[in-house]
């Protein structure tokens, strides 16, 4: 960087020296004529070394130094021109106009066509249609704002002259400019991912000002015919070329670092500099009763009408995006219906209307659909769901609302539709869903189960739709594709059990229990999984097959696991304080996928954390496989959740469809054999037990067995490798005052190295 430094200091000198040795001669001539054109040659010299470094620096991609190779080449034949220029001047007693003789025209013209090569070489980020038109038009404003100059200040005075050769000269360095400005306009209005900004802008002044510079030479020769805009402003060309190469390079620096790259402003200034420019040209010519009047009156009117096209386009993309905002935020992503937001609130619209009117609500969901994501894939269970969407939209009316509530739930809203309408949208739903769906090469029969709420004006929406989540359960006990209307008398086993367990929640009769996770050496315990339970006023101790379901469907899920991750950080608390040291090591602690795809839930679990004073990584939060593969929010949670240093657990490992790249890919530390792999028969075949353990100690997981039932089971885990299990063997669920008492005796739990203990059952 040292060197570079130097280049740019020694540029910047011979830039500075130009400037002021050429206002000396302004005022007076001094000394020789050729110590003016003396600071230009040793800036393109200075200008080689400086762009030829960067484009060798390794660092850089290969696309980025090819940028600067060119702009090397180009550089030298630039030099070559201005010292071929400086050569036609000195040999000339009085010199008149611009002196552009055919080395300078010839090599400055392929130097600047080897730059706009190099730039439409560089590589761009995507952009859409409207960003690129937006782009066109803002070089191309730039581009008509540069000709009205150089019209005004050279064409228009070659004209005037009737000189031919002046004529074409001026034509040919217009038209040269011209397509340098568009190109260098064009790359520095877009984005680019291999040159920096600032770089890319620093060239744009370079060539900007070797463009117009020599516009006014007119005013210099008549002062001194010896003096040209060259001699200052191709120094101060060399000097801004070298300052962006040094910019490339320090830019890199800072990605080195870590240091982000500063976000790209969404629009230009420079369109309206140029419109700017213009309207002061415009104000110039009129205060000076210049002849190209209408010219540049024309120019600026054609400016402004490019100005005010971009600024529609812009808007109409605007517009655009807004409405595809809008509906992304109201729309299911997969199969383009109505999400849940937007049911809500057109069911909301037809309830709420005026007058007195029947409303319907059908709840449909698909039997056996997770077996299509177990065996064929996601994929195919994805366009499974895409092909049912269409031929539901195609059973309802126009005022009709079909919409995906997640997963494979769909739900219809029948407005000003009494029992006899609905029961002909059923039929045609049912009759539509009787053809197979042919996904991806496969045939796959639907079978739907359908309930349907009969409403009017006036009703409750959540109450509206819990009836049909009830009807619809009561019709996946008719074979096939099924459809029943709610009925009071099927509330028994779906809407009571809802409500008891919203009271259940709130009046502390849930409780948990915790089955103890031990060392396969030694037995002592090593941590501990809470397992949740319902003390029934009825029907007694229920487990969590009895309510979990129903706690899903209604949505009591999300407050239940809130309870269940409280009380059990909590109770982990309360051991430290009462144990330290023995206290468990970790928690594990089931969560729904209902809870993952909540959007606070990672802070949620950080708050809790945080409230009862616990360590992220004592934590182990149990997901199931298809949790784990859930797009969107799920993966999200499982990666700000890791970020905490809390551990994320696979259960029933093996059952469902796990792969090799859910392991690699899925955030996840630890993974639980599923109890049928545990209690396998042991016969001469190897185990998938042993597979398993070579295959989590290959990626680094931890392992736990569950179910561990027998004492052969334990000692053959422990001589497959296995450090930690859990199940009856050791120990059944327990409460926490129980497991309390095992934590001060610190006894091992393995029944062979202590007599057997009477434990208390869920």
């Amino acid at each position: 960087m040292g060197t570079t430094d130097r280049l740019l200091r020694a540029s910047g000198i011979s830039a500075l020296a130009a400037i002021l040795w050429f206002v000396v001669n302004l005022v007076h001539p001094v000394g020789p004529r050729a110590l003016l054109w003396l600071p230009t040659v040793a800036g393109s010299v200075i200008l080689v070394m400086g762009l030829r470094r960067t484009a060798r620096t390794e660092a850089l991609p290969e696309a980025t130094r090819r940028f600067w190779r060119h702009l090397t080449a180009a550089a030298v034949f630039i030099g070559i021109g201005v010292v071929s220029q400086a050569v036609d001047v000195l040999a000339e007693e009085e010199p008149r106009g611009l002196q552009t003789g055919p080395v300078m025209l010839v090599t400055c013209a392929v130097g600047v066509l080897i730059i706009m090569f190099a730039l439409f070489r560089l590589p761009l980020e995507r952009q859409s249609h409207g960003e690129m038109f937006r782009v066109v038009l803002d070089a191309g404003t730039l581009m008509l704002a540069a000709a009205v100059f150089f019209w005004h200040f050279s064409t228009r005075a070659a004209l005037s002259q009737g000189d031919d050769k002046a004529i074409y000269l001026s034509l040919f360095v217009t038209i040269i400019a011209l397509l340098a400005v568009f190109a260098v306009s064009k790359f520095v209005l877009s984005s680019h991912a291999h040159i920096d900004n600032g770089a890319l802008r620093l060239l744009a002044v370079a060539m900007f000002v070797g463009a117009v510079a020599p516009m006014f030479r007119g005013p210099f020769e008549a002062v001194d015919p010896h003096l040209f805009p060259d001699m200052w402003s191709t120094p101060v060309v060399y000097y801004f070329a070298v300052l962006a190469a040094a910019r490339q390079r320090t830019a890199l620096g800072g990605k080195r670092r870590g240091v982000p790259a500063p976000r790209r402003r969404s629009f230009s200034l420079l369109p309206y500099v140029a419109v700017a420019a213009v309207d002061g040209l415009l104000v110039y010519v009129t205060w000076t009763n210049g002849e190209d009047e209408a010219v540049v009156v024309g120019s600026a009117v054609v400016l402004t009408a490019l100005v005010v096209l971009r600024q529609l386009t812009a808007f109409r993309d605007n517009s655009r995006l807004l409405a595809r905002l809008d509906h992304s935020a109201t729309h299911d992503a997969l199969t383009q219906l109505p999400n849940r937001i937007l049911f809500h609130s057109r069911l909301q619209q037809a309830l709420t209307a005026p007058g007195d009117r029947p409303v319907a609500v059908a709840l449909i969901d698909l039997d056996d659909f997770k077996e299509v994501n177990d065996t064929l894939g996601h994929e195919v269970g994805d366009l499974l769901l895409v092909g049912v969407a269409k031929r539901l939209e195609g059973c309802v009316r126009a005022e009709d609302t079909v919409a995906r509530l997640g997963g494979d739930e769909f739900v219809v809203v029948l407005d000003d539709a009494d029992p006899a309408a609905a029961d002909l949208a059923a039929d045609r739903m049912m009759r539509a869903l009787q053809q197979p769906v042919y996904a991806d090469g496969h045939e796959l029969p639907i079978r739907a189960s359908i309930g349907i709420a009969d409403g009017r004006s006036g009703d409750q929406p959540s109450v509206l739709l819990r009836h049909a989540d009830i009807a619809m359960y009561a019709a996946k006990n008719l074979p096939g594709t099924a459809c029943l209307h709610y009925e009071p008398s099927m509330s028994v086993t779906g809407n009571d059990l809802g409500a008891e367990l919203r009271y259940a929640i709130d009046n502390d009769q849930l409780f948990l229990l915790y089955q103890p996770i031990v060392s396969l050496d030694d037995g002592h315990i090593m941590g501990a999984e809470a397992l949740v339970r319902w003390a029934h006023p009825v029907r007694g101790t229920l487990a969590p097959d009895a309510f979990i379901p129903v706690a899903e469907r209604t949505g009591l899920i999300v407050p239940l696991g809130d309870w269940v991750m409280r009380t059990s950080f909590a109770q982990l608390a309360a051991w430290n304080v009462e144990h330290g040291d023995a206290a468990p090591q970790v928690l594990n602690v089931n969560v729904s996928a209902r809870d993952l795809r909540e959007p606070g839930f990672a802070e949620r679990v950080g708050e809790l954390l945080a409230e009862f004073d616990l360590a992220a990584e004592r934590v182990v939060l149990e997901i199931t496989e298809t949790m784990a593969l859930e797009p969107g929010p799920s993966v999200i949670n499982l990666l700000r959740l890791r970020a905490m240093g809390v551990r994320v657990s696979l259960d029933d490992f093996g059952t469902g469809h796990s792969t090799l790249t859910l392991l690699h890919d899925c955030p996840i530390d630890e993974i639980k054999l599923d109890r049928s792999f545990t209690q396998s028969e042991v016969d001469d075949r190897p185990p998938v037990s042993a597979a398993v353990i070579h295959l989590a100690q290959a990626l680094g997981l931890h392992a736990v067995a569950e179910g561990v039932e027998t004492a052969d089971q334990a000692e053959q885990l422990l001589s497959l490798g296995y450090i930690a299990a859990q199940g009856y063997h050791f120990a059944r669920p327990m409460p926490p005052a129980r497991l309390s008492e095992l934590l001060a005796a610190k006894k091992s739990l393995m029944p062979s190295a202590a007599p057997a203990e009477t434990v208390p059952t869920a």
